[in-house]
């Protein structure tokens, strides 16, 4: 085996990447702490052709060059929108008919292995604060509430990794689909 070359990667350049046709999954921040956090979400968001992010509450947008850090350039690529308010965007995506799922853990959250995507629709999934996780209004308005099985003593994830898992899980269901 030979590691691959940079240049054979045939990566997208940034047209190319806003042309594409997208995944149908929108992520919503809400008042997410790290700068960190939110580039690296960004990043996954690019690798998988993310429709869209919406940085809410307290998250904070680019530019930034903490952000910059970790999302390395991936803020020019996937498209991204601040609303203040988590409640706000959550009415609009309904409107919009997007399936809007809070990534928590709750009395009947449906496990991440266990939930079942539908051709032709969009879903969007909200991710929450480090400490705080999804506000009860959040998850409360949402349609349902993904869970990702845990083990271990902690039953807690970084919202990057979490992300990652969740967007990989769902991405994966998709393509089964020919949704992507």
């Amino acid at each position: 085996m030979r590691k691959l070359a940079n240049s054979e990667l045939e990566r997208k350049n940034i047209e190319e990447f806003k042309q594409a046709q997208k995944t149908p999954i929108i992520i919503v921040l809400d008042d997410i702490r790290s700068l960190h956090n939110i580039g690296s979400v960004f990043r996954t968001s690019d690798a998988f052709l993310i429709e869209k992010i919406f940085l809410c509450g307290i998250t904070a947008t680019p530019p930034n060059k903490e952000i910059h850090k970790t999302a390395l350039g991936a803020t020019d690529t996937v498209a991204w929108e601040y609303q203040k308010d988590v409640l706000t965007v959550i009415d609009q995506l309904k409107v919009e008919n997007i399936s809007v799922f809070a990534i928590e853990q709750v009395e009947n959250s449906v496990m991440l292995n266990d939930f079942e995507v539908e051709k032709g629709k969009k879903y969007a999934l909200i991710f929450g604060n480090e400490v705080k996780g999804v506000s009860q209004q959040a998850i409360e308005k949402c349609e349902g509430v993904i869970e990702i099985p845990q083990l271990g003593t902690k039953h807690s994830l970084n919202i990057s990794v979490s992300a990652g898992i969740v967007v990989w899980d769902i991405f994966k269901k998709l393509i089964v689909l020919g949704e992507n």
